[in-house]
């Protein structure tokens, strides 16, 4: 069984010509004819800035395929029952069959919250765990969340990945502890060459967004996407993976 796998920082589907088109960000992802994607920096009902669109239930509608948000900020609105999010979404070919959102709250209310969305998804009768996360910049903030993401996901004894914008460098610190325990599919792919950056879309020399598996998955391509480099300010990480019978 193939997977085709993207993870995308929309940047609330900001463009960088400064202009909000969901459009433009959903035709990207219709293009990579992924079976499951996830999204970074997603607005849900959020501000001006997005129209106050659920965006991932837009995009899912227009790609046709389920989802689960998972915000990692929740601000209310002046009006009752006015709640504005702002977080990560994992759309999904496949039948969803639970979800979880767990919340970083190291240091509430200091800089801006963060979280690890979890969903389950059944893939040829199989129990896959799917993970998306958008980590800090702050060392410290950035080395417990590791921490907290690798407890989670190394308690999986399903085929689990883990995708998003970790901001982080290649080699450093923080990937040596993921990939002691989990396989950066980039790393894995077999001689396709190229820098893995994704950020800044224009001109991109830094890779922030990663994909990780662990064994129970074999990488037959791994890519950066750069079908549109206007539609948000990274470009979308693609990773083609075979599910394995062990």
């Amino acid at each position: 069984m193939e997977l085709k796998i993207m993870t995308f920082n929309i940047r609330h589907g900001k463009g960088m010509d400064k202009n909000h088109n969901l459009q433009r960000i959903s035709q990207v992802l219709k293009n990579s004819k992924a079976d499951i994607i996830g999204l970074n920096e997603v607005d849900k009902e959020f501000s001006k800035r997005s129209e106050f669109v659920d965006q991932a239930e837009w995009i899912a509608k227009d790609l046709n395929m389920g989802y689960v948000f998972g915000p990692s900020i929740t601000r209310r609105g002046k009006k009752e029952g006015d709640i504005r999010q702002y977080g990560s979404a994992i759309l999904t070919r496949f039948p969803i069959i639970t979800s979880d959102n767990y919340p970083f709250d190291f240091l509430p209310r200091i800089v801006e919250d963060r979280s690890l969305l979890k969903v389950i998804v059944e893939i040829e009768k199989r129990e896959v765990a799917i993970y998306i996360t958008h980590l800090s910049f702050a060392p410290f903030l950035h080395s417990k969340q590791t921490e907290f993401i690798l407890e989670r996901v190394t308690q999986d004894v399903k085929p689990s990945v883990i995708m998003g914008d970790w901001n982080m460098k290649p080699y450093s610190s923080s990937w040596k502890l993921v990939t002691e325990q989990l396989k950066d599919t980039w790393e894995e792919q077999q001689g396709n060459g190229g820098s893995g950056y994704t950020f800044p879309s224009r001109r991109p020399r830094m890779k922030l967004d990663y994909i990780f598996m662990n064994d129970f998955f074999e990488v037959l391509e791994a890519k950066v996407v750069e079908t549109n480099s206007k539609a948000s300010d990274h470009l979308p990480l693609s990773t083609t993976l075979r599910l394995l019978h062990n």
